[in-house]
């Protein structure tokens, strides 16, 4: 270590300048990797993170104040803010800006894990969304490096080198900002375009359940009138088995009630199994069936579980033989258009994932695309500056 030293303290001035120049870049770009990934996850999966965020206020004892709206405008706000910084560190944007909001961010963020780490109140810190799970103690060291690196990279802010002039900077920043608000307003809409839970589609839950995989043993069943466990009779199933999902069904959107109770009607004709699963109390039930005139079965289950399965209230599931082939939030129901025949004869009754894939395929290619487009400007408005330099320079030698 020491020769080491040494050999750093021999170098020139412009040979020190150099080490230092790319030391504060590889910081940026490893805290760009973090925070646009971290941002992202999040930004897919804004309710998961309005979950996480609630796990924290419950744990500070504050969840006795805080509405529940002001902490799902927290998680979109901290998608949006962690992907953005990510972008501008990438790209060199607002080279001033960033390294402070990266600084402050983290300044804020170590201790609060290192709290975490002692005293373990939550599980998951939440940083990567259910993406990436780390313990509490692997997120604190996590943290102090990134510390570190923001700390450096604040020093050296000046040395980042720029991926995108001045020119279009602005237009690049609206972007981000743009696209990352639109991909958290679209998968709070709909689902996660990405699903990193145990319960995403083409999962086989048996195989889940069979080999005592933890993040299934909350997972239960229980019929309310005979409180009889059902769980092994649904996933072995053979044919299918639509599952309407409220976790808290006094709070379940009833807007399209409508489309729910024809879906049941339809499942009722050609002998398909329907069943709610919610885990409030059998009161609320009943507040359920006489507000929208529901019909159909109650199962009861783990609150925490069923939020894991599908991050909308209410939300749709089909299962078949314990295959997950598709999820739906209640926004984006099967409708009478989709449902004119039996199952086994429709695209709804088959594995969804390619539409999932091409959704991630879309949503990658929306951010993409235009930042190439404004990188491709951006390069090519210097060299037009050139071009009409050169004519206008011709011209003069011809008029002289």
């Amino acid at each position: 270590m020491e020769n080491k030293q040494r050999h750093i303290a021999r170098l020139n001035p412009e040979q020190q300048a150099v080490v230092w120049k790319v030391t504060v870049n590889a910081c940026r770009f490893v805290l760009a990797v973090v925070f646009i990934f971290s941002g992202f996850v999040k930004a897919v999966d804004p309710t998961g993170t309005y979950y996480k965020i609630q796990d924290y206020i419950f744990a500070f004892g504050m969840g006795t104040w805080m509405v529940d709206s002001l902490l799902m405008l927290i998680a979109l706000c901290l998608s949006i803010l962690e992907f953005t910084i990510g972008i501008y560190l990438f790209f060199g944007i607002r080279r001033n800006l960033a390294p402070l909001l990266t600084l402050l961010f983290m300044s804020v963020m170590t201790p609060l894990t290192l709290y975490l780490a002692i005293s373990n109140p939550i599980t998951d810190c939440g940083c990567f969304g259910d993406a990436v799970v780390l313990t509490n103690q692997e997120t604190f060291v996590k943290n102090l490096i990134l510390l570190a690196a923001a700390i450096i990279l604040f020093r050296g802010r000046a040395q980042m080198i720029r991926l995108i002039t001045h020119r279009t900077a602005w237009m690049a920043s609206t972007y981000t900002l743009l696209y990352a608000f639109a991909l958290s307003i679209y998968c709070l809409y709909y689902l996660p375009i990405l699903d990193f839970r145990p319960y995403k589609v083409s999962t086989d839950i048996r195989h889940g359940i069979g080999q005592f995989d933890p993040r299934y043993q909350d997972f239960y069943l229980t019929d309310p009138k005979t409180g009889e466990e059902v769980l092994d009779t649904i996933i072995h199933n053979p044919d299918y088995t639509f599952l309407l999902i409220a976790h808290r069904i006094e709070n379940a959107d009833d807007s399209n009630i409508d489309l729910i109770n024809e879906l049941y009607d339809y499942c009722v004709e050609r002998n398909y199994r329907f069943y709610a699963l919610t885990s409030s109390p059998m009161e609320e039930v009943e507040q359920w069936r006489d507000k929208t005139g529901a019909e159909y079965p109650f199962l009861l289950s783990d609150d925490i579980a069923l939020k894991t399965i599908i991050r909308s209230n209410p939300g749709l599931l089909l299962l078949k033989d314990g295959v997950v082939l598709g999820k739906w939030s209640h926004n984006d129901l099967p409708d009478e258009y989709a449902l004119t025949d039996r199952l086994d004869k429709l695209p709804i009754g088959r594995l969804q994932s390619g539409g999932k894939l091409r959704a991630v395929a879309y949503a990658v290619l929306w951010f993409f695309i235009p930042l190439l487009l404004i990188v491709g400007i951006d390069r090519a408005i210097p060299i037009l500056q050139r071009i009409r330099k050169r004519r206008r320079e011709h011209l003069s030698n011809k008029q002289e």
